[in-house]
């Protein structure tokens, strides 16, 4: 069984940055392309970007385009979500979210993706 713990998140200004982790246990996290998502409030959950398996690809979201970052190191199986200059629309929880089997490269549809973190919050005041 996958589990996958986040860490990070929190408040900050407008213009900022932020840099959240995802930490895979109890599989092959090499195995594994990796997602980005996230939900505001009375919103619907919204794809952010994915990583491949091996990290050579990477896709995002126009609206963040330019300003996230997905990274991720196999070595300590954990993927990264680097944001700057935040804005108050980034405000939502954010999941990172693993596929195990599908897409080398992921996929935006998060019913692709097997197992979930726990969320974590970002706030991006005005």
């Amino acid at each position: 069984q996958v589990q996958l713990v986040q860490s990070g998140g929190g408040l900050v200004q407008a213009g900022g940055s932020l840099r959240l982790s995802c930490a895979a246990s109890g599989g092959t996290f090499s195995s594994y392309a990796m997602g980005w998502f996230r939900q505001a409030p009375g919103k619907e959950r919204e794809f952010v970007g994915t990583i491949s398996r091996r990290g050579d690809r990477t896709n995002y979201a126009d609206s963040v385009v330019g300003r996230f970052t997905i990274s991720r190191d196999n070595a300590k199986s954990t993927v990264y979500l680097q944001m700057n200059s935040l804005k108050p629309e980034d405000t939502a929880a954010y999941y990172c979210a693993a596929d195990p089997d599908r897409f080398y490269s992921g996929s935006k549809y998060y019913s692709d993706y097997d197992y979930w973190g726990q969320g974590t919050q970002v706030t991006v005041s005005s």
